[in-house]
């Protein structure tokens, strides 16, 4: 009878230890789901935002969109830079396409040679995965429709529409405003704003020279982005156009500069090599900086062949360098002008004389272009004696010439906004002794060579049409001013500096002597602007580039071989009495100022006196009536009838 109570003890215990470990289990698998839930409460309440932005990047990606760039205008709107359509064909690199084989293909829409295609295939390799490289761009819309169509077919190929730079008035404007080109490596920096991902892309361009590389950040705008949907290789399957991301366009930089003057510019020096500045002399504003000849940026934009870079380095009248900047000459005889002022200052009598016979013997003999006779100041500005100046330079001494030089720009760098700039030289002893270790002591016999321009002096003609501008003004040490505005911000302006300190009666003497070389002096057959009453100021200026004499090889004036002719200068500034307009006008061995520079330098300064409101009222104004009472006739070059001069 106990067996069965034995037996009955043993299920019990056997059950009980089953329920406990059941319990267990249990509890641990409550554990494990209540784990579960929270988890993935926590991911589908919690996160939810976190994974669905997740999701959507896998999904959708932005494709950069460059910025248009900032338009370049000048003082009236006249756009000079800003951007045109442009078809492009670009293929993306990636590891599944095969490039030989796509661009083949693509070789039978666009013209596309083996040299070509060997350079591309390069590029693909070296340009990182999902970065497009462009393949040719300016393409037809029959180029760019029948690629457009065959899209899907052809896997890491797109044909888009982008924009490109262009320069309306080709090279007119190229060494002010620059050119954009294609980024470099070296172009690439790790950080600041050249370490933008922008710089990539294929169709983005960056400043090279003049306004473009001087204000590129504030040209460049900020880039947008288009958002595509991708398939799980990253193939782009569909565009998505209401999560587009639009780029932001770079600022509008307003010049100071004239179109109409520097197109005239241009017109005017033809092939001849120079330069043309012009300045408003009462603002200190460039209304033209022109410098010849010159290239088509819009070339530079797409890239230069070898050939074509070749072809413009090489020519012998440097369309690549800037003449109104960075070159330097002797300013010849518009230096006079400083060293008349620089004797005034210093006490000398303008009435003193000295005799010229052609030539001056001190040490050796010194030639002068002419027999002038017996000079005074005012007489041998206006006809350009050199004898006059060989000996009022060495009594007064290359110190006293060059702080008056200075005084009035010569030989420094101004903040135009621009880089490129050359300072050139105006010396005096302490040059020398800097430049000259083993000869250290100014000599009396190169003081005369200072007098009329040469020698050690070497200037550029922003330099001298900031010179004749304070000569004009009269009160302020004008500053040139190249940029206006950017972004609509104006920017301080060229009379906003120090006055002046020179006497107002010897710069209305030099005037008045500058006055004369325009009617009677060196510059009389070209002196005439044919606007009635208006009359133009100025000097010329004849430099030497070889030593004529003494085994030198260099002929006076515009004769023998180009390259050793003398450098043709004037300097003018208009009205004379109400002065409005300067300038400075170097044709580079052209031969004599007189006849190479003034006249060019004429028809500048007409211009700008025409466009004037003020000064074309002075000029239209009814003549005064005759004793008959019947209107006088009109002044030698201006037709009454129409109102406008001839």
């Amino acid at each position: 009878m106990s067996q069965p109570a034995i037996f009955f003890q043993e299920v019990n215990e056997k059950q009980g230890v089953f329920h406990r470990r059941a319990i267990i289990l249990q509890a641990f698998a409550g554990l494990g789901m209540l784990a579960l839930g929270g988890r993935l409460a926590k991911l589908q309440l919690m996160d939810t935002a976190k994974y669905e932005t997740l999701s959507a990047s896998n999904q959708y990606n932005f494709k950069l969109i460059p910025p248009p760039r900032g338009l370049v205008i000048d003082r009236n709107g006249v756009v000079l830079a800003s951007n045109r359509p442009n078809f492009r064909l670009l293929v993306m690199h990636d590891k599944d396409l095969d490039t030989n084989a796509t661009l083949k293909v693509l070789s039978q829409f666009v013209p596309m040679d083996d040299a070509r295609q060997t350079k591309l295939l390069t590029e693909l390799k070296n340009t990182p995965r999902r970065v497009p490289v462009m393949v040719a761009e300016d393409m037809t819309w029959d180029q760019f429709s029948a690629i457009n169509i065959r899209e899907p077919e052809l896997a890491g190929v797109s044909a888009d529409m982008s924009e490109v730079r262009v320069y309306p008035h080709g090279g007119a404007f190229a060494h002010v405003i620059g050119y954009v080109a294609r980024v470099n490596a070296q172009d690439i920096q790790p950080t600041g704003p050249n370490a933008d991902a922008i710089l990539l892309h294929p169709g983005f361009r960056i400043g090279r020279q003049g306004v473009e590389k001087a204000f590129d950040i504030d040209l460049r705008g900020k880039p947008g982005a288009k958002k595509v949907e991708v398939d799980a290789r990253g193939h782009e399957v569909r565009q998505d156009p209401l999560g587009d991301i639009q780029p932001t366009p770079g600022k509008t930089i307003q010049l100071t500069l004239d179109a109409d003057i520097q197109l005239r510019a241009m017109e005017v020096f033809g092939e001849e090599s120079g330069a043309a500045v012009m300045m408003d002399c009462r603002s200190g504003d460039i209304l033209c900086m022109f410098s010849g000849p010159s290239f088509d940026a819009n070339r530079f934009v797409r890239g230069l062949t070898g050939v074509e870079y070749r072809g413009l380095a090489e020519y012998e009248r440097k369309p690549l360098f800037n003449k109104a900047l960075t070159a330097t000459y002797p300013p010849g005889s518009t230096f006079k002008t400083m060293v008349a002022l620089a004797a005034l200052e210093n006490g000398v009598d303008p009435k003193k004389t000295y005799h010229c016979g052609g030539s001056w013997t001190f040490g050796r003999v010194w030639k002068c272009d002419a027999v002038h006779g017996t000079q005074d100041m005012h007489s041998a500005i206006s006809t350009s004696c050199d004898v006059f100046f060989y000996q009022t330079a060495l009594a007064l001494g290359p110190d006293k010439i060059a702080a008056m030089a200075r005084k009035f720009g010569l030989g420094q760098i101004f903040d135009i906004g621009i880089p490129g700039q050359k300072a050139g030289l105006v010396p005096d002893t302490a040059y020398k002794r800097r430049a000259f270790k083993r000869d250290p002591v100014w000599h009396p016999g190169e003081t005369p060579s200072m007098g009329i321009g040469q020698g050690y002096t070497h200037l550029n003609p922003l330099q001298l049409c900031v010179m004749v501008s304070r000569i004009a003004n009269g009160r302020k040490a004008l500053h040139p001013r190249l940029i206006r505005s950017i972004g609509g911000v104006e920017q301080p302006r060229g009379n906003a500096f120090e006055d002046l300190t020179v006497d107002p009666d010897h710069l209305a003497y030099v005037r008045a002597a500058m006055a004369e070389v325009t009617t009677t002096g060196t510059a009389a057959r070209v002196g005439d602007l044919g606007l009635g009453e208006i009359k133009m100021a100025g000097k010329t200026g004849t430099a030497q580039s070889y030593t004529y004499g003494g085994g030198g090889r260099g002929a006076h004036g515009a004769r023998g071989e180009w390259r050793l002719r003398d450098h043709a200068w004037f300097v003018a500034f208009a009205p004379y009495d109400a002065p409005r307009y300067a300038c400075a006008v170097l044709v580079e061995h052209g031969g004599f100022g007189a006849s190479a520079a003034a006249p060019r330098a004429r028809e500048l300064m007409r211009l700008a006196l025409l466009k004037d409101p003020e000064v074309r009222a002075r000029i239209e104004q009814p003549p005064p009536p005759n004793e008959s009472g019947a209107p006088a006739t009109s002044s030698p070059g201006v037709a009454v009838n129409a109102g406008k001069p001839t």
